[in-house]
């Protein structure tokens, strides 16, 4: 009678960890798109393009994207400037409403 061969099943050692994981994430980047689009009787009613980047902050700056610097809700610099530009309006209304009253 003939035996079948013994195979041996090989694992992985080297374990990756979700920490792995997300250091190559943010380090790479990584973009994730997508349409939702709902129709009513073949009449397009609503599109819905999703479009999202995942990356650490200094994989951003190399890709030009810094949106969050200017934001007013984000950045205390920009709330500054945000007010700043209130009062340069504010200023700049009252030169001239003077100007018109003359």
């Amino acid at each position: 009678m003939e035996t079948a061969p013994i195979t041996s099943i090989s694992h992985s050692t080297g374990a990756v960890t979700l920490a792995d994981i997300l250091e190559r994430v943010l380090d790479k980047g990584i973009v994730i798109a997508g349409d939702i689009s709902i129709s009513l009787a073949d009449v397009q009613l609503l599109t819905i393009r999703i479009r999202l980047l995942i990356a650490s902050v200094d994989k951003a700056r190399e890709m030009g994207i810094s949106w969050w610097e200017g934001d007013g809700f984000l950045s205390s610099k920009a709330r500054e400037i945000e007010a700043e530009n209130r009062d340069l309006k504010a200023r700049l209304a009252r030169l001239e409403e003077g100007c018109n009253a003359s």
